[in-house]
């Protein structure tokens, strides 16, 4: 079926139901604050009936109407307000010449010790998916006014049931766990109902079919559970990372049931999905059509794909993410889907986001090939037509990198080689320490699966992802081997945390509960994670490594005074590290001690490196 013909009978078939759900006016952004760098604001304006051009602002007190748009959908009105210095905190009135019109807050502004603190190379950031963490308040599995009523755990497609208030009640377990930073998956409203990928019919349960950007969904308990669950996090030494959506939304957002004007979404006479080859962005022979359906391409057909190119539909995602930072006091943003976005508008938005909150940390999520491919979404040295200004995107190629190291026999660009190759092209990024860095997420397939559920593997894997540069992540549920292949799909990896409901018969938060392979591996995390914590040569400093030999790796991080020596020994031999190999690094250092075992032994007699392992040592 043509597309054209598709787009207006999914509308029409949602718009009744839809209309209800307005208020007689919605205003986007909700509110906004006095003493803000961003003070000129666009207020959308959405009624379902046509709203009249003609509107007053009654004593502006330092609040001025700047410019008024009405686009071609009369639902809509685009008003510029500007805030000046002299702006007072509190209501501001607007009024249509029908008398009616609506009251628009602006806030104090409130910074605490913890305010919007950005999420750095020091940090270890726990993935969580709230629907499939912790089930903290029941009350909110089921709502009769949404069109994905009900929670069902026995449908691995459905909710399930998880929700803030679960995340914030695991906040202590976290911290012991050496975690200093949480990223969920979207939080905010996903009003859609089960949608076919595929076969299969899905719930919205990861969150990134928006339909309202102002509004975390209630099933998560809604925006006050989330500023709560943040200010507890805060208070105990934690980050609160969200997670973005820029490029799509959801096929029920207001936007596209009643779209404002006609070229807010890339549209196509039928059906066009990406091709998802990022190669056609800096390759100098790429085709410009397969570049346009790389940013104008819809995902699925129920995301309908924002044009971002297109100045109000760009100024709304923009405002969203200032708000989003500001209203919920985050640290950081992990921009799902990065590189399929109009590369103008990712720049922009970055700039605005950091001229406001200048420690805030944005990274990318670009599902790259290869590190040129990598470094190009990013700061870097790479001679490019386009120069991509965020500090970070999260590392693809390291962490193929890293899952080969373990698994492929040694070779000349094989196993542990191919990790020692991909980083010594860090030199393409303008600081890889801003990169994140991770064994898996909750697109890939479990990293316990990947490592052969081999607990030594999985320590090798765990020890290299802790110790090497950058901003490493975990999915949760890796600390106890949650594991499994996304077979058929991706909900087969994203199984509840067991414990995290109370009808579960196992709980694995607890020592109690887990198996004596799931505490060794608990146990072997938390202690690496803390060690990492304490050590500013492990975060922060220079990585020094040497050529692989026979399967053997060596490498040091280096700040100061402060020299870790990390091995990996991926052959099934014990092996020796040779002390005169690695001289110009150990030269003023006497003693090998253990992080790991608590022994020392000294540097002059070389040290025994068992088969299949990861050993991490302070020079003394």
């Amino acid at each position: 079926m043509k597309f054209k013909k598709i787009l207006p009978i999914l509308i029409g078939l949602v718009l009744v139901i839809h209309a209800h759900l307005f208020a007689q006016y919605a205003i986007y952004p909700s509110n906004w604050w006095v003493g803000m760098k961003y003070n000129t604001v666009q207020l959308m304006i959405h009624s379902d009936q046509d709203i009249s051009t003609k509107i007053t602002l009654n004593q502006s007190k330092g609040v001025t109407i700047k410019k008024i748009f009405q686009p071609q959908n009369k639902h809509y009105l685009f008003v510029d307000i500007e805030i000046l210095a002299t702006a007072k905190p509190g209501s501001y009135s607007f009024t249509f010449p029908d008398g009616k019109g609506f009251n628009y807050e602006l806030k104090q502004r409130v910074k605490t010790a913890y305010s919007k603190q950005g999420v750095h190379s020091n940090d270890l950031i726990y993935l969580i998916m709230p629907d499939r963490f912790v089930n903290g308040d029941t009350t909110n599995d089921h709502f009769d006014d949404l069109r994905d009523k009900s929670s069902d755990r026995d449908n691995p497609y459905a909710r399930h049931g998880g929700d803030l208030q679960g995340v914030k009640s695991k906040l202590d377990y976290l911290k012991e766990l050496g975690v200093t930073a949480l990223w969920m998956t979207p939080v905010v409203e996903n009003n859609m109902p089960r949608m076919n990928e595929n076969r299969w019919l899905m719930s919205g349960y990861h969150g990134y079919w928006i339909t309202d950007h102002y509004k975390v969904d209630k099933r998560m308990g809604g925006n006050e559970a989330y500023k709560d669950l943040i200010q507890a996090a805060h208070q105990k030494g934690l980050k609160i990372i969200q997670d973005a959506v820029y490029n799509h939304v959801g096929l029920y957002h207001h936007t596209v049931v009643d779209l404002p004007m006609k070229d807010w979404l890339n549209q196509w006479t039928t059906y066009t999905g990406p091709d998802h080859r990022e190669e056609v962005f800096f390759d100098p022979h790429a085709s410009s059509m397969e570049k346009n359906k790389m940013v104008g391409g819809w995902f699925v057909p129920h995301l309908p794909d924002l044009n971002l190119t297109n100045p109000y539909c760009a100024k709304f995602v923009i405002q969203n993410n200032i708000w989003s930072t500001e209203e919920f006091d985050i640290d950081g943003w992990r921009v799902d889907t990065y590189k399929y976005c109009d590369e103008k508008f990712l720049n922009d938005i970055n700039a605005a986001l950091i001229r406001e909150f200048p420690q805030l940390t944005v990274f990318g999520e670009a599902w790259t090939n290869t590190v040129p491919g990598s470094a190009y979404f990013t700061q870097n040295n790479l001679a490019v037509p386009f120069k991509h200004q965020i500090k970070g995107v999260t590392d693809f190629p390291l962490n193929a990198a890293i899952i080969d190291a373990i698994n492929q026999p040694f070779g000349w660009t094989d196993g542990i080689m191919k990790l020692y190759m991909t980083l010594s092209q860090d030199f393409l990024y303008k600081d890889p320490l801003t990169n994140c860095i991770f064994l898996d997420n909750h697109d890939m397939n479990r990293f316990f699966s990947m490592a052969g559920e081999s607990i030594e593997k999985y320590k090798m894997g765990l020890g290299i992802l802790l110790t090497t540069r950058g901003i490493p992540q975990i999915y949760y549920g890796t600390e106890v081997l949650m594991k499994n292949y996304k077979d058929p799909n991706d909900a087969a990896v994203r199984k509840d945390f067991p414990g995290g409901w109370q009808s579960d018969k196992v709980n694995k938060f607890l020592k109690e509960g887990r198996t004596e392979k799931e505490q060794i591996a608990f146990e072997y995390f938390k202690k690496l994670a803390n060690i990492r914590k304490q050590s500013p040569a492990l975060t922060s400093g220079q990585l020094k490594q040497f050529i692989p030999k026979d399967g053997l790796y060596v490498y040091f991080r280096i700040v100061g005074n402060q020299k870790m020596m990390c091995v990996v020994n991926t052959s099934s031999k014990e092996q020796v590290v040779d002390s005169e190999t690695y001289k110009e690094v150990l030269y003023g250092k006497n003693t090998f001690f253990d992080l790991l075992n608590n022994t020392s032994q000294p540097i002059l007699s070389g040290i025994k490196i068992p088969a299949v392992s990861f050993q991490l040592f302070e020079l003394k």
